[in-house]
């Protein structure tokens, strides 16, 4: 299995998008990487967004009404399902689009291979969009409207491989899209978060493709947390932070999971995820 669908409520609108928690490595991704086992762990220490499963899983049991959680059950090292699987991507530029060539500091991972990539794309990426998708169109049969919340870190010092390299570095970040990020979903985020900056150093949030700019039904926000808010860096245990920031998501859950909410200035700047 790729991913985990872990049911919430069923009135509840909410998913929480968990995609890079994970430091698995399906066999076949670990034989074509060009790296030591030493190697492989210092990518994974830097690049997973670890714990953010377990912030996830303690917010959902803190929250009212249970939301529903889909989490990638792979490292983002075999495919990063964020990515745009084609040339859009801009990541692609650093080694990291779907497919990661290279690691967080530019270290060659794997030798450009068409054939191995799209055989990745099919089994992984593909799958992982289309059931995500399929979460999103439950629930809008269910309560006819879905807001994900898609749930990242981020280390406290700039990593060498992030593009956008001038922004700030905030407790929190709040990605957001210009259609998909309505002002009351904003503003519940802020009110969760006080400690916050917009779209920095990361902007934007995951809307499934089928969705993108086309159905206002589908709401979404991005939480990117600063890694030591809640954790040792890189790659070490949590610490008592990370309570604090799990009751915080759950109080953003409960104040969006209720009847459609309405009003608040509509998110801005926003666009597809450039982490």
């Amino acid at each position: 299995m790729i991913f985990d669908i872990t049911p919430g409520a069923s009135a509840s609108p909410v998913i929480l998008h968990v995609p890079h928690a994970s430091r698995a490595i399906t066999p076949e991704a670990r034989a074509g990487l060009l790296v030591t086992d030493a190697q492989l762990g210092e990518e994974l220490d830097h690049l997973t967004d670890a714990h953010t499963d377990l912030i996830a899983a303690r917010a959902a049991g803190l929250a009212h009404e249970r939301p529903w959680t889909f989490a990638n059950r792979w490292s983002r090292l075999v495919v990063d399902p964020e990515r745009f699987p084609d040339d859009r991507e801009e990541m692609r530029a650093v080694g990291m689009g779907a497919v990661y060539t290279a690691g967080f500091a530019g270290r060659k991972l794997r030798d450009d291979d068409g054939v191995r990539d799209e055989a990745l794309l099919r089994t992984h990426f593909v799958p992982y969009s289309a059931a995500l998708a399929g979460l999103v169109a439950d629930r809008l049969a269910a309560v006819g409207r879905a807001v994900i919340v898609d749930v990242h870190s981020y280390a406290t010092v700039l990593l060498p491989y992030e593009i956008h390299r001038e922004g700030a570095r905030p407790a929190v970040c709040l990605g957001t899209d210009r259609d998909h990020t309505p002002g009351w979903l904003l503003t519940a985020a802020q009110a969760a978060f006080p400690e916050h900056a917009l779209n920095t150093p990361f902007a934007g949030c995951y809307v499934p493709l089928d969705y993108y700019g086309t159905d206002p039904r589908v709401a979404a926000l991005m939480i990117e947390i600063r890694r030591d808010g809640y954790m040792t860096e890189p790659g070490g245990p949590p610490h008592a932070g990370l309570d604090r920031l799990a009751a915080a998501l759950a109080a953003l859950i409960d104040s969006v999971s209720g009847p459609a909410p309405s009003g608040g200035p509509p998110g801005n700047q926003g666009q597809r995820r450039t982490r």
